[in-house]
């Protein structure tokens, strides 16, 4: 198992600078992680860092609080994509699920697969806020609309991704659909177990620790 190529190597820090961003960017190239994942605004800066290597840029969307209304969402998504990501990763409507608005939160997670095509889209649960059904709930709905991940957390909730929560989304998933944990793994030995318990890609700021098993 190569862990590197697990690893989606974020920063979402409010405060991030354009330096960081390129640091996190060269630090992908030289790691050979398989993502960065920055905010929309280094979406363009990230582009170019990594535009000669093999490393795909994931950019957020509704980040970190999943209210921003759909329409804002599919825009976000859209000039994402002209600005050179790979990847959409887009928090749910927390507050829809929860009201039981499962229609509005299908809709807009269709929208914004309809605006990116090819491209993949995680749709970020943020766990830590749901009960076990409202979290099968949000795995169908995902899958239901088009998703191509289900991911735990933005990492700015009251917790992070959990065992438990990794094996309940595997369990209500179809085998077309991939699983992200993140929020608060930060060493070798807590990736791997997440990674051994279905998920297919590991959300961190550690990817150097973790690879490193410092």
């Amino acid at each position: 198992m190569k862990l590197n190529h697990y690893i989606d190597h974020t920063l979402l820090k409010p405060d991030a600078s354009p330096q960081a961003v390129i640091k996190l960017c060269q630090e992908a190239i030289n790691y050979e992680f398989y993502v960065v994942c920055v905010s929309g605004c280094y979406a363009l800066l990230a582009a170019e860092q990594i535009r000669q290597s093999n490393v795909k840029l994931a950019v957020t969307i509704g980040f970190p609080l999943g209210s921003s209304t759909s329409e804002a969402k599919v825009q976000e998504a859209k000039i994402a994509v002209e600005q050179g990501a790979d990847e959409i990763d887009m928090v749910l409507n927390i507050g829809f699920l929860k009201a039981g608005l499962t229609e509005e939160v299908e809709e807009e997670i269709r929208s914004i697969k309809s605006v990116i095509g090819e491209k993949i889209l995680k749709v970020i649960l943020e766990t830590c806020y749901l009960s076990d059904s409202q979290i099968i709930e949000a795995c169908e709905i995902s899958e239901k609309a088009g998703a191509d991940f289900v991911k735990t957390s933005t990492g700015f909730g009251t917790d992070g991704a959990t065992l438990e929560h990794i094996r309940l989304m595997k369990q209500s998933i179809g085998g077309h659909i991939k699983i992200k944990a993140s929020g608060g793994i930060r060493d070798k030995e807590t990736a791997l177990a997440y990674i051994n318990a279905g998920a297919d890609r590991i959300g961190t700021s550690s990817g150097i620790q973790i690879v490193s098993g410092l």
